[in-house]
């Protein structure tokens, strides 16, 4: 099992992450089944992505970072930047059905959908620097555009959570309801949705991917650099700790060499 359920109702595409044990923390056969997801979709009105259980998706699995293998990281690190791009490629909208909380790469998923919309349970926020990481798929680079530059360096470098509330009031969701009511406020998007004409949707959506695109350049360099920095003790410390519920101790600043030494 990929861990992703991937149905189709009404010529609408659901994506479902499917591992609640985890908050829906993706692996790299889970990142594979929504690259294929979204690449399928072509035919649909709208694609709607989701988490099951309590949460939406807390991003890439942790449990790979404390005894990394370089060679699986690298493929689940370009696979997440993989996924992003599937989602703003695909023809038809994407709306994040946002259940529960959304955090590091599962927040990114949510700053590359065209829409979200979110249960007033539903949390925010990045985890990079928190545990050995960095943002560098959308947090640093589209979110700036999204809510602002000096909220998405608090959002991205202090890894703050947010409520759906202020998510919304920062502009990253569209819109905040009742958890019982998420599902039925999603139909009545996508039933608006089916009212437009698929083909200028498609080209209205591919046209405002701009900052997306601009931004192509300094997400593959900071892929690059996470790439390098895998198995580094800050990565090692961080998911540890974090895996642990205990606080990282990381390594100081690297301080200058005296003369001396």
């Amino acid at each position: 099992m990929s861990g992703v359920n991937v149905t189709r109702t009404d010529d609408v595409v659901w994506v479902e992450l499917d591992r609640p044990e985890r908050l829906n923390a993706y692996d790299i056969d889970m990142a594979r089944a929504m690259i294929d997801a979204f690449k399928s979709a072509s035919d649909a009105y709208a694609v709607v992505l989701t988490g099951a259980g309590r949460g939406f998706c807390a991003g890439g699995a942790l449990n790979q970072l404390d005894d990394p293998d370089p060679a699986l990281l690298r493929e689940l690190f370009t696979a997440s930047l993989q996924v992003c791009d599937a989602i703003r490629s695909c023809p038809r909208p994407v709306i994040a059905a946002v259940n529960g909380p959304a955090a590091g790469g599962g927040n990114e998923l949510v700053i590359a959908c065209d829409f979200a919309i979110a249960a007033e349970k539903a949390s925010f926020g990045q985890t990079g620097p928190r545990v050995g990481s960095s943002p560098v798929l959308g947090a640093t680079n589209v979110l700036p555009i999204q809510i602002g530059e000096k909220r998405a360096k608090e959002m991205a470098m202090l890894c703050r959570r947010y409520s759906a509330q202020q998510a919304l009031d920062l502009g990253l969701i569209n819109e905040v309801v009742p958890g019982d009511q998420l599902m039925t406020r999603v139909g009545e998007w996508i039933d608006e949705i089916k009212a437009l004409s698929p083909r200028y949707l498609e080209i209205t959506k591919l046209s405002s991917n701009l900052y997306w695109n601009n931004a192509q350049d300094s997400m593959r360099n900071g892929l690059g650099m996470l790439l390098q920095a895998i198995g580094s003790p800050d990565m090692v410390e961080g998911s540890g700790a974090f895996l642990a519920g205990r606080t990282p101790e990381f390594p100081p600043p690297p301080r200058p060499r005296t003369a001396a030494q």
